[in-house]
């Protein structure tokens, strides 16, 4: 049976309140007054949409006409000026099914400079409607906020799973609605600069080309931290990001801008972070999902920090590689892939999964073995079981720290804030590396 993956339609639509559009009253505000005409949206993957700004409250036609790695989408820029939310209790929208068969529908409001995302999931019967809401005050389960309501990105609409047909549906009426209280941030809790495309400098998270890959879609996020200046050595915290995933409790784009364990870890300062991609050379750019091709993956890798130890100042001594689901299952699997990169490391952080797990190939015996190429001192895991890879941490003969982070989801969201076991990592990391001006976290 012919497939076709025309599956994902996603909507990325920045929650703006056009100047004037808010209501005090708690009544409902429209969130894409700024949109004209199809072509104001900012990118189309896969996907083709129709604006009809002649109907009330405004209808965006979206057609899947293909997908990459099952999901197709629409972004919709941010008005001038920006949004204000902050005394909102939800974004709201009604979708309809116009296709022939089921989908499965997903409204995401996704958070700015290292915010996650809250959802709401349902699947849509052919012809059905729904209106979907999410709550801006919405939390993981330990009571952490999920998204600043002041800093929102973006309105995310999926279509997730396959589809042997292509999918259409129409969004109308994106609204902010409700009142809530003037929202509190928590002590402590950090902002990941946005990631630009300029040139490297202190304090800015900026995508980061070889010189091979100039025309390429293949790049990384290189910070360069707030106190860093020519002719200085710093420790430099590599990171892979998880695979490319959207289900309520996790939003993963699989992209090198998610990587904010790095950020967190350091706080920003005394160290250079690396957010690195899979790669996959033949198809032409990133692996959002899977290694890609490992061995090149592994080759940049390799590339990569000689580029950022030899411009930027990056010590060789103290070369730290974490990551964050797939990017954990990668410190074992891509990190100690073989004897050229395994005496890299100084150390391992791995948040929820680790090498041995059996995802993706990562065999509990091939894990053993790449375990004992490992020539570090220490390895920091959050979030994952002693019991299942203790035997991986024996092999590798190094002092070991288990932690839970208590956030009791699937995202890195814990290394942006204050909790006992972000505190734990930041001290094993300055202790682990000389970190400039840093004696404590």
């Amino acid at each position: 049976m012919k497939q076709s993956l025309s599956i994902l339609c996603l909507l990325l639509v920045p929650l703006g309140l056009l100047h004037g559009s808010d209501s005090p009253d708690g009544g409902s505000s429209s969130l894409w007054t700024h949109i004209r005409q199809s072509s104001d949206l900012k990118e189309l993957r896969s996907i083709n949409a129709e604006w009809d700004a002649g109907s009330l409250g405004g209808l965006l036609k979206l057609t899947a006409t293909d997908s990459v790695n099952h999901y197709a989408w629409a972004v919709i820029p941010q008005p001038t000026g920006g949004w204000n939310l902050a005394l909102r209790s939800s974004v709201q929208c009604e979708i309809t099914n116009r296709g022939a068969a089921p989908a499965n529908v997903q409204l995401w409001v996704v958070g700015d400079h290292g915010w996650d995302a809250i959802s709401d999931i349902a699947t849509l019967a052919a012809g059905s409607t729904r209106q979907f809401s999410c709550r801006l005050r919405e939390t993981f389960p330990d009571g952490t906020p999920k998204i600043n309501p002041d800093q929102i990105n973006a309105i995310q609409i999926m279509i997730a799973g396959r589809l042997e047909i292509p999918a259409t549906i129409e969004v109308r009426g994106l609204v902010a609605t409700g009142s809530a209280p003037e929202w509190k941030r928590p002590d402590g809790r950090m902002d990941v600069p946005n990631v630009k495309d300029i040139p490297p400098s202190p304090g800015h998270r900026v995508r980061y080309r070889l010189p091979e890959d100039e025309q390429a879609n293949i790049y990384s996020v290189l910070h360069l931290p707030k106190d860093w200046v020519p002719g200085g050595k710093y420790p430099v915290i590599v990171e892979y990001p998880g695979n490319i995933f959207f289900v309520n409790g996790c939003y993963s784009t699989g992209l090198p801008e998610q990587c904010v364990i790095g950020y967190g870890m350091s706080k920003g300062e005394g160290a250079i972070s690396l957010g690195l991609p899979f790669v996959d050379r033949q198809a032409g750019g990133i692996a959002e999902s899977g290694w890609g091709n490992a061995d090149e993956t592994a080759d940049y890798l390799l590339r990569m920090v000689d580029e950022v130890c030899t411009k930027f100042g990056g010590d060789r001594a103290n070369l730290v590689l974490t990551g964050f689901s797939r990017g954990a299952i990668a410190c074992g699997y891509i990190g100690l892939r073989n004897d050229q990169i395994a005496p890299l490391w100084k150390g391992f952080h791995a948040c929820q999964h680790y090498d041995g797990d059996g995802w993706g190939g990562a065999t509990m015996s091939e894990a053993i073995q790449r375990a004992r190429r490992f020539r570090g001192a220490a390895v920091f895991h959050t979030d994952n079981s002693q019991e299942k890879f203790q035997p991986v941490m024996d092999a590798m003969t190094a002092r070991v720290t288990f932690v839970k982070s208590g956030l009791g989801s699937h995202s890195p969201a814990m290394f942006l804030d204050e909790r006992p076991s972000t505190r734990q990592l930041r001290q094993w990391f300055l202790g682990l590396c000389h970190v400039p001006g840093q004696k404590g976290q």
